[in-house]
């Protein structure tokens, strides 16, 4: 007894829809075509056009993918570099206070006093002594102090309260910090307030091409006295 089952179909390539399939497709059809002499030349130089132009749209593709993966890989290792060098920012900023507070204390002796009185003398030592340490301890964690007086003003890392006529000293000159300033790492936490010369000679040429980040500060020189 003769077997009539059907032997196995040949898969239907036309019903491909795997990735490529519509482009294999195509090209099995336009080969069958010129193998039964309905395709001539033009027809084949037109497909194999579009097949090419197909090719280049998805490599196109490709590449872009790629370079959008590169720049989103750059900008979270730069995220991820930031988070590290200022993750103590706002923390910085509220210490600082505690800086001043120590500048203020030691201020408010008055000159010769501590040389007259051991106990003040042993007490302004160790303000001294701890405000130094309080410094050393910032620094470790990238921040520093900015006591500019006697250096040319920079608006990236000062902020001018007030003009003073000094003909003594290069106009633009910082004759006086009322409070230092403070940065961390690369960046501006807080800019110095500072009282700068005018009236002496002109200043040399001073660079101030930074890109160094101060939020909420109006830096220009202010009132003259």
């Amino acid at each position: 007894m003769s077997d009539n089952s059907n032997p196995d179909p040949k898969p239907d390539f036309a019903n491909d829809t795997g990735e490529g399939g519509d482009v294999d497709s195509a090209a099995r059809g336009a080969q069958r075509a010129a193998q039964e002499g309905g395709a001539g030349p033009e027809l084949l130089a037109a497909r194999v056009a579009e097949f090419e132009a197909q090719i280049k749209d998805l490599t196109d593709r490709l590449l872009r993918a790629h370079a959008e993966m590169d720049n989103m890989r750059k900008r979270a290792e730069r995220d991820k570099i930031d988070m590290a060098k200022y993750a103590i920012t706002k923390f910085a900023r509220d210490i600082v206070g505690v800086g001043d507070n120590f500048q203020r204390a030691i201020a408010a002796v008055p000159a010769g006093a501590a040389e007259r009185d051991p106990a003040l003398k042993s007490l302004l030592e160790g303000v001294e002594m701890t405000e130094r340490e309080l410094l050393n301890v910032l620094e470790r964690h990238g921040v520093k102090r900015i006591d500019p007086k006697g250096d040319p003003f920079n608006p990236h890392f000062h902020q001018a309260m007030m003009e003073q006529h000094n003909a003594e000293v290069p106009a633009g000159t910082v004759v006086q910090v009322y409070q230092p300033g403070y940065s961390i790492e690369d960046r501006v936490l807080r800019p110095a307030m500072v009282v700068v010369a005018k009236g002496g000679p002109k200043p040399a040429k001073v660079d101030t091409d930074d890109s160094s980040e101060i939020s909420g500060n109006d830096n220009a020189p202010g009132p003259s006295v």
